[in-house]
């Protein structure tokens, strides 16, 4: 299992590298070349500035069992067919359950946008939406492989 973050955006990046870290679990982030990121833990790839070049980029690199941190739905629904589990940065699991109404929401926020519409509106990024993110990226990463002892101890694989 790795993470794979799609992290021009990504305001948990450091959150993913701290639990990954304690767990020896690795961590690629994908940029593109307007960005600048070192952590000192994760492999980054940082790509052309093109539409959507992180994301395919991203999704190339998937393999089932990894765990995918995006906040776009259409990346989120390609890592879920390719076998890996999804979260976004507010701690929302991406599943079957949820994929066809967000990627319809997605398209109607899309269509609103290009008639000159607002759709939706941004709330400023809090505390608790750090606390829920770090509690399901734990989660998460406890379904995908790590059993409850490595995880308590911090132990490698």
């Amino acid at each position: 299992m790795k993470i794979l973050v799609d992290a021009d955006a990504c305001p948990v990046k450091e959150i993913i590298v701290r639990q990954a870290k304690s767990l020896g679990i690795p961590v690629t982030m994908l940029i593109d070349t307007s960005h600048v990121l070192d952590d000192g833990y994760s492999t980054v790839i940082i790509v052309d500035k093109g539409r959507d070049s992180a994301d395919i980029r991203l999704v190339n690199l998937i393999e089932p069992g990894d765990l995918v941190v995006t906040q776009d739905f259409g990346v989120a629904a390609m890592s879920l067919s390719r076998g890996a589990t999804a979260l976004n940065q507010n701690g929302m699991v991406y599943g079957e359950d949820n994929m066809d109404r967000l990627l319809f929401e997605r398209a109607l926020g899309q269509k609103i946008r290009r008639a000159g519409g607002k759709a939706g509106k941004n709330r400023k990024r809090t505390k608790e939406d750090d606390e829920s993110f770090a509690r399901q990226l734990e989660k998460m990463i406890r379904r995908t492989g790590k059993s409850e002892e490595q995880f308590n101890h911090g132990s490698n694989l």
